[in-house]
């Protein structure tokens, strides 16, 4: 079960965070209004509760500094290898614990953010939060972070090492766990038996387990005896082990494959921040766009503090390109991402033209951007009405869904975007559940347009 929000943190979302995320008490239920486009998996909400927790305790005046510094280091190893508490996904426990470690990050000095035994990574936590639009809070007062003033840098992980020592952590644990278990079996057998001290039997036992545990550690290989032979009274034959049969694995079960729908094409609010012509391509733009995607998101990158994909659209000479910069748009986010003359685009803009013959030129224009409503913010998921669902991860190129699909976008006389079922039969259905019409498209703030262009097919 979800960990509740405590009234200090209901109040703090209150004050400073966006889509009213205070009105929810549930830990999960205030992330996803906080973050409609982040899905959280079953292990990532347990994970969510406990940070809450976590959080809770931070900087708490009721525990002495030796408690405080260990909670402070755990933590910063923590973030030393993620963005956010739940490595990549935004949540309300990163606004839990800024608002916990703001005050006192702010007090710490130079040496204790970034010394040698500094806490760099809550820092950096703390300044991400405060600042980075995937947050949105609205803050008077933030923490201030000189960038340039670090005392000490961080020495880069040897992997292998790293790799090396957890190894052989576990191989100690695995060996001290045997020993333990050999220790209690023994004690247990010598119940009643006489004329033997049970306490010299399990302290040899003991020590055997210990240089187990040794010898996993540093990767001692030395034999028994000098001769490498066995020891003094072991048997000389060993028994051949019985050749076990094998069994067959399991087959994996397919995966269960959605049905054909439009809902399986991820449609987004994006926000054009900027673009420009391509370099080696005069009918491409550029555009930087943020579509909600949460920090290390695939095919992603950063720009002015937001996660943004670079998206090649051919509208160069179709669409002025001071109309391209800082616009709201519809953009497809689940397209395989292609490379176009040298620069990756990973996502598609949606545009009206108005339909042609057979034959005719389909790209001549004229051309007109899809608007979502105004209100509607980056990462909004648009979607047909009566076609709502959750889209694919990545469009299979093989199956052509994306090809099957497209004919029936289409723009209707009230100059609204919508699908044309009719154009798709295989889609429509039989019985009472057959579908038919137009369905609009549209976010949860209302319908998506075009300015002029009617009876258009839009791409």
């Amino acid at each position: 079960m979800a960990a509740s929000l405590d009234n200090s943190l209901v109040t703090y979302l209150g004050t400073h965070a966006p889509n009213n995320a205070a009105d929810q008490t549930d830990a999960v239920k205030a992330s996803q209004a906080l973050y409609p486009g982040v899905t959280y998996t079953d292990a990532e909400k347990a994970e969510l509760s406990q940070w809450l927790i976590t959080a809770s305790h931070m900087a708490s005046p009721a525990e002495d500094a030796a408690k405080s510094s260990e909670r402070l280091s755990s933590l910063n190893t923590h973030l030393s290898s993620r963005t956010t508490l739940l490595g990549a996904k935004p949540s309300v426990a990163d606004i839990a614990l800024y608002q916990k470690l703001a005050p006192v990050v702010a007090k710490w000095s130079a040496e204790e953010r970034t010394g040698a035994q500094g806490y760099h990574h809550i820092v950096r936590h703390v300044d991400f939060v405060q600042n980075s639009p995937v947050f949105g809070l609205k803050l008077d007062d933030k923490v201030h972070i000189d960038q340039d003033n670090v005392v000490c840098k961080i020495k880069p992980v040897d992997a292998k090492a790293e790799k090396e020592r957890k190894k052989k952590e576990k191989e100690a644990a695995a060996a001290s766990a045997a020993a333990s278990g050999a220790t209690s079996t023994t004690l247990a057998g010598d119940q009643g038996q006489g004329g033997k001290n049970k306490a010299e039997k399990a302290k040899g036992k003991a020590e055997a387990a210990g240089s187990a545990v040794a010898s996993a550690v540093v990767g001692n290989s030395t034999s028994a005896g000098s001769s490498g032979g066995p020891p003094e009274g072991a048997p000389t034959e060993k028994k051949k082990k019985e050749k076990k049969e094998k069994q067959p694995k399991p087959q994996k079960a397919a995966p269960v494959e959605k049905p054909l729908s439009p809902a399986l094409i991820d449609l987004r609010v994006g926000h054009i921040l900027k673009a420009e012509t391509h370099p080696n391509a005069d009918s491409l733009f550029v555009s930087t766009i943020a579509c909600g995607d949460a920090p290390g998101t695939d095919n992603t990158s950063e720009y002015e503090g937001q996660v943004v994909r670079t998206v090649c659209s051919g509208l160069n000479g179709l669409i002025p390109l001071a109309d391209m910069q800082n616009r709201k748009i519809v953009a497809v986010c689940n397209l395989k991402p292609v490379t176009m003359r040298g620069v990756k685009s990973c996502a598609m803009v949606l545009a009206a033209s108005p339909r042609v013959a057979e034959g005719e030129d389909s790209h001549k224009g004229p051309v007109e951007l899809v608007d979502p409503p105004k209100e509607s913010k980056a990462g909004d998921r648009v979607y047909f009405e009566g076609w709502e669902g959750e889209p694919e991860a990545v469009l299979n190129p093989k199956k052509k869904v994306w090809e099957m699909i497209q004919p029936g976008f289409t723009t209707t006389e009230g100059l609204e975007v919508g699908f044309d079922v009719g154009v798709v039969p295989q889609l429509s259905g039989e019985g009472a559940d057959k579908k038919t019409g137009v369905a609009k498209l549209r976010t949860a703030a209302g319908l998506c347009s075009i300015p002029t262009l009617k009876g258009g097919v839009v791409r």
